[in-house]
């Protein structure tokens, strides 16, 4: 089965601790303009070389592994912020890379002190739950309590970092046929929580997808409107089903709904058919201009692999507002 990035980092966590080697966490507490490592990203680097999750790669990734690296051998004890400038002309806290641009990075030793913590907050990302994790002048702990924002950061002498966990977005595929299979697969290397929808009992395509979160067989796509929420922050659509009267049934239920992102696979000629068809019904025009349909960047995709590609970074674009 298909293990999340930072779930197997924070499982490498909790296997150095039970096994007393000495681990580092590497957090980006706050990033800013062009710089590689966004707000969130994370990595854990132990006593015997392992590693995994990133803070954005390139010279100054190394920079900090080989710091923590060196930490490690010499036994220090850290919970140390770093700034770190993306700008050689600079005269402090350079990084060594030019993309422009600035990170905090906390790196902070794992302890006996932290494994409740850390075994709480696998067990949560593993059973696919929220809470929230928080960082600070005080060390970590994790609280059930799902915060009200992705996102939290108070710099100063007793800085405070709070982060949403689990999964922040959520992707429903609606049809699961090859596309949705390739879709999948590269999805769920996006941190999406990923829900599939069909009718078709023991379909090859269905039961081969391991990479959905969950797979749900339905009597008719008129049930999705009962399995379906709207979510115009973070919920994101595709209906990619076996054929037109399917693709319909699906979006007369979800057209009144809002979402981040509501795509709709097929060629131009059956999506015209289709939105001209409910224009003479009446539906109104603002349902109809949510819709992307033919849904992905015009890259002239044409296997399930290109197609799903071309979802997935129109996805991506609409995600961060491009």
């Amino acid at each position: 089965m298909y293990q999340d990035r930072k779930l197997l980092a924070w499982r490498l966590a909790f296997s150095s601790m039970q096994r007393g080697v000495p681990a580092l966490l590497l957090y980006v507490l706050e990033s800013k303009g062009s710089s590689p490592g966004r707000q969130g990203f994370f990595m854990v680097v132990n006593a015997e070389g392992e590693m995994e999750g990133s803070i954005g790669g390139g010279i100054m990734e190394h920079k900090f592994t080989e710091m923590a690296k060196e930490c490690l051998r010499r036994g220090e004890h850290l919970l140390s912020v770093r700034r770190q400038v993306h700008d050689k002309e600079v005269a402090r806290d350079q990084s060594g890379m030019i993309c422009s641009g600035e990170q905090t990075i906390v790196l902070l030793s794992l302890g006996d002190r932290d494994m409740t913590t850390v075994r709480r907050l696998v067990g949560s990302i593993e059973s696919y739950s929220s809470g929230c994790l928080r960082l600070s002048s005080s060390g970590m702990e994790f609280l059930p309590e799902v915060p009200g924002r992705d996102f939290y950061f108070l710099p100063g002498e007793d800085w405070v970092y709070e982060e949403k966990t689990g999964y922040k977005d959520r992707l429903f595929i609606v049809g699961a046929g090859h596309c949705a299979l390739a879709f999948s697969r590269l999805m769920r290397t996006m941190d999406f929580y990923i829900s599939i929808y069909d009718h078709r009992e023991g379909l090859d395509t269905l039961l081969r997808n391991e990479y959905v979160h969950e797979k749900v067989l339905i009597s008719d796509y008129g049930e999705l409107g009962g399995l379906i929420g709207a979510g115009p922050s973070h919920h994101y659509v595709t209906v990619m089903t076996q054929g037109y009267r399917t693709d319909d049934m699906a979006m007369r239920v979800l057209l009144p709904m809002e979402f981040r992102y509501f795509g709709l696979l097929g060629s131009k000629a059956k999506v015209s058919r289709m939105m001209e068809g409910y224009r003479a019904e009446g539906i109104p025009e603002e349902w109809l201009r949510r819709v992307r349909g033919p849904a992905g960047l015009s890259i002239h995709s044409q296997t399930p692999e290109e197609i799903a590609v071309s979802i997935a970074a129109e996805i991506v674009q609409v995600k961060h507002g491009v």
